[in-house]
């Protein structure tokens, strides 16, 4: 009598059914908390829209300044040479060596390689050494970085997927506790505090700005006045 042979699975792919298992439970965290990030931001930027059209437009005047500014930062910018240095150009070959679109397998691999030589190639003009060390070590440390097919390989892409996937949600907790500690959140903070003891802030805060250009204008206009009185 001939019995159905049972195939054992190897330590690899039992570890594989594990950690994709982990994976499955890691990415529905991060999705969640994808969530929670963007409504925070969405609010958050629903509010400096707001604060920039009662208040922030009342900063105008800082235009000329803001103007003068650029005009001579572009003037440095033309006398500007790029001239890489050594190290510069030995991070950005190796960058291409690893990452470069035709070493793809697939057409998001090659998508994928694309943006990344696209960022490189801008740090690299930039002249920013430690952006390109980054675009490398992380290229280094990402799944699309193994080559192989058995499950030695599907195991490794795995654990570089959840230590993505850890390095996201270590990001978002870090981002999100850098916009509650923001200076844009603390009034938005005040301002519903205020609205709910029926106080316009903004309104309030427009009204201080609206007096103190009027009197900057009208020092601005003696001072205008005092030069002509000296020609």
């Amino acid at each position: 009598m001939t019995g159905n042979l049972v195939r054992v699975l190897t330590p690899e792919e039992l570890e594989l059914q594990q950690r994709l298992a982990e994976l499955t439970a890691l990415e529905d965290a991060l999705a969640r908390r994808e969530l929670a990030l963007a409504t925070f931001e969405a609010e958050l930027h629903a509010f400096e829209h707001l604060y920039l059209q009662r208040v922030g437009i009342r900063h105008c005047e800082l235009d000329q300044i803001t103007a003068q500014i650029s005009a001579y930062m572009a003037e440095l910018e033309a006398d500007h040479q790029f001239c890489p240095t050594q190290r510069l150009r030995q991070l950005y070959r190796e960058v291409a060596k690893s990452i470069h679109p035709d070493l793809a397998t697939d057409e998001a691999e090659r998508i994928r390689r694309q943006e990344l030589m696209a960022e490189a190639n801008r740090a690299y003009e930039a002249g920013d050494e430690a952006r390109l060390q980054a675009i490398l070590e992380d290229w280094n440390r990402s799944p699309e970085s193994v080559r192989g097919n058995d499950a030695a390989a599907d195991l490794l892409r795995t654990l570089r997927k959840i230590m993505q996937s850890q390095e996201r949600l270590e990001a978002i907790e870090k981002r999100i506790r850098t916009l509650e500690q923001s200076d844009l959140y603390r009034l938005q903070l005040k301002t519903l505090n205020a609205q709910r003891q029926g106080q316009d802030l903004l309104t309030e805060m427009a009204h201080q700005l609206d007096q103190q250009i009027a009197v900057a204008q009208q020092r601005l206009q003696r001072l205008k006045t005092q030069m002509e009185d000296c020609l």
